[in-house]
């Protein structure tokens, strides 16, 4: 599967990327992708909710009234949850939200979603760049070049770069992530993937194993 190599200027450089079918081309798998969507959203919650049951609130203990002949419910203690200022039922506790997903499952999910992403038409393969400060005005000539600075974009780079990450974190359309922080949610939640030349060859020994 060939894609155009563009420039910084949205000219094609007439090289054409080779994307490995074994990471571009699958049949999707849909289920896959729901899980590790899942597992990403529920490892974001941080799970600190509380609210006080009974034996947490402070009243008196006392019998509030005898326990026959009142025609009402027997009650034994004014914390009890049917009165006001009383205690919650059955209320939130604080509780971790995440759960385990084997390795294959995860790996499936990405190549399922970069699959889908490249049907669509969705992935942009672009050449290597730098830039020689941090200036977000440089970050937003770049994504109008490639004509997406109103689309959701995600930018994978081969390595670290500090000065094109910093240019895009004031964004809130566009992310720039490395390949070891590739994530399904990231690549499903992009209208565009800007696959950089130097990411192609990691992304592609990370998932064709």
């Amino acid at each position: 599967m060939k894609v155009a190599v563009l420039d910084i200027n949205g000219k094609d450089t007439g090289r054409k990327a080779e994307l490995s079918k074994e990471v571009f081309a699958i049949e999707p798998n849909n289920h896959a992708v729901y899980l590790d969507v899942k597992q990403y959203l529920a490892n974001q919650r941080q799970g600190t909710h509380k609210a006080k049951e009974r034996a947490e609130i402070t009243g008196s203990t006392r019998k509030i009234k005898k326990q026959k002949g009142t025609g009402t419910a027997r009650a034994g203690s004014i914390k009890s949850g049917v009165f006001k200022g009383g205690g919650r039922m059955f209320g939130p506790r604080p509780r971790n939200y995440g759960f385990k997903l084997n390795k294959n499952v995860k790996r499936l999910a990405r190549k399922s979603a970069l699959s889908i992403k490249a049907s669509d038409k969705s992935i942009v393969v672009l050449e290597d760049f730098n830039f020689d400060a941090p200036k977000t005005k440089n970050f937003v000539d770049v994504l109008k070049a490639l004509e997406i600075e109103n689309k959701k974009s995600l930018f994978v780079l081969g390595d670290t770069n500090n000065n094109v990450y910093l240019s895009s974190r004031n964004l809130k359309g566009s992310e720039v992530v490395t390949t070891s922080e590739l994530s399904t949610y990231k690549i499903m939640n992009a209208n565009k993937v800007v696959l950089l030349e130097g990411a192609l060859e990691g992304i592609e020994s990370n998932l064709s194993k």
